[in-house]
This record gives structure tokens, sequence and C-alpha cells, in this order.
């Protein structure tokens, strides 16, 4: 299938109550995982890419690769640049293909935040583009965006109400309890708060740092609003411990085609599974 705006996916979303798996790639064999796991669950799917990504794959690679597997399955992909920070960057994105951008406004104070997020709306709404801002700063490091915990704060909803208001964007990514990367212990997500910003905002959330998350905070998050939920950490995990694991087992190997491909089968996997928890199989 061509690819599709993240709008068109969410609106379904919202219809069905359930969440999109917005899946992070780095190199060909993620982008053929999420690929194989979409059309294997059924699933619409969000395959996104951040700074460290477009860095390491190149902007072109990454467009080529995600269309390549978009038009070899029968379900909805979305192409989305994760974490964009600057107006410059996105508009590289939009240039590219990209069919939904976020802009990730969240270091600025709330007016720079709000007029910076309106301006890459202005840009992308005509070209059928859709736009995910961020309100609240989710803690944690991802590529070379890094928040610590005197930095992180959670999203206010009376401050939600009025940026979903003033920058008209698609879908907004929260600051409830979530990490970027690894947890150290189990994280608390704020559900009252989110419940809130949903009943202000009436559009759909984002989870960042959803990683580790126990599968019933991620339930109950969906049920209160959630409709993307980003994964990255546990992607990596399943990867390379699979390449670990066919290292330690075959040392002599001299083809990375029979460590990768492993890899790439267990990170399929991975991905299945998040899928059936966010709600999103069999809705394609």
């Amino acid at each position: 299938m061509p690819l599709v705006s993240l709008r068109e996916v969410l609106e379904r979303a919202e219809e069905g109550g359930y969440a999109v798996g917005a899946f992070n790639c780095n190199n060909m064999e993620i982008v053929q995982a999420i690929a194989e796991a979409a059309e294997m669950e059924r699933a619409p799917v969000v395959i996104q890419a951040s700074q460290g990504a477009l860095k390491y794959a190149g902007l072109n690679y990454i467009v080529s690769l995600v269309r390549a597997a978009a038009e070899s399955i029968r379900v909805p992909v979305v192409l989305h640049l994760d974490h964009g920070t600057d107006r410059e960057q996105v508009l590289k994105a939009l240039r590219a293909g990209f069919t939904s951008v976020m802009i990730d406004g969240s270091k600025y104070p709330l007016e720079e935040n709000i007029a910076v997020t309106r301006q890459v709306v202005e840009v992308a709404r005509p070209m059928g583009v859709s736009v995910e801002g961020e309100l609240g700063r989710i803690m944690g490091t991802e590529d070379n965006i890094q928040v610590d915990g005197q930095e992180a704060f959670f999203t206010d909803p009376e401050e939600a109400q009025r940026f979903v208001a003033e920058t008209g964007v698609d879908a907004l990514a929260v600051a409830v309890g979530t990490a970027h990367g690894v947890y150290k212990g189990e994280p608390r997500l704020d559900f009252d708060r989110l419940k809130r910003i949903r009943e202000l905002t009436r559009i759909p959330l984002v989870l960042h740092g959803s990683s580790g998350v126990p599968d019933e905070a991620i339930r109950r998050a969906v049920s209160l609003g959630v409709r993307k939920v980003n994964i990255d950490t546990d992607i990596r995990l399943a990867f390379l411990q699979k390449v670990r694991e066919e290292l330690d087992r075959r040392p002599e190997e001299i083809d990375p085609r029979r460590i990768l491909g492993p890899a790439r089968e267990a990170a399929r996997e991975a991905i299945r599974y998040k899928m059936r928890v966010f709600g999103c199989a069999g809705r394609a």
C-alpha cells in the first residue's frame, strides 16, 4: 500500500478504541521486522525515524526502505519523523516524503512551543502531512535528546488544552510518568492526569518511552485516550539479545545474514506482541 498519514490511522483508532504501534527503525532489518509484524498481525503501523536514525542510515535510505516495505504489504503504513527539534529538520522530512512529523518544542516555554509547533502545522497541513506536538518533558535519553530528572515535568492539562487549540496538532505527546530508554524500576503512570488531559483536549494522545511499561498500564492508558504508543528500546533489546546469542553459538560465522536474520525474527515477534497489547492487531 502507499504510505498514509498519521491522521488517517488515528481516526480509525479513535473509532475502534485502540492504539497504533509506532516503532523506531535504524536499519533494513528493523524496517523489515516492523513491516512483517504488521502484515502478520493485520495491523496498521507507524514506522518512525529519530534524528539518530537519520544520521546513521541517511534520510533517503530510510525513506526508500520504508516505502519499499509499505509497497510489499497490505496494511496502512505511516512514515513518521520522531522528535524533530527544529523547523529545518522537519522541512527536510517533508520534502523527502514523510507522511507525518513530530515537532518537539517541549524544551521551550509554552508560548514559544506553541509558536514553533503552529508554524510546522501551517506548512505540513496543506501537504496532507500530520503533525504531532509535545507538551511536558519525558525523562530519559533518546539519541541526542536527554532529559534528566530535574528537567522532566508532567504535562499540565490546562496548558495542553490551550496548546492543542492554538496549534491545531493532530496528536499530542504527553509526559505522565514514562521515560525513554531502560527503566531502573517499574514506571508509575499518572492516569488521573492522563484522563484530564484527554477530557480537555479531545485529540489522540501519544505515549513516548513505552518500552518496559507493564502491559496492563499500557492497556489502561489506551482506554483513557492514548492512540499512538512509541516503542524503540524493546525492539533493540530483542534484536541485540539474539545477535549475541547467535555470535556465542557460532563464533566462527562470517556471513552477517546468519546473525542478522534470526535477530530480525526476534524483533518481529517482539513487535507482534506489542501490537496485540495495543489492540491494533486485526484492525487493518
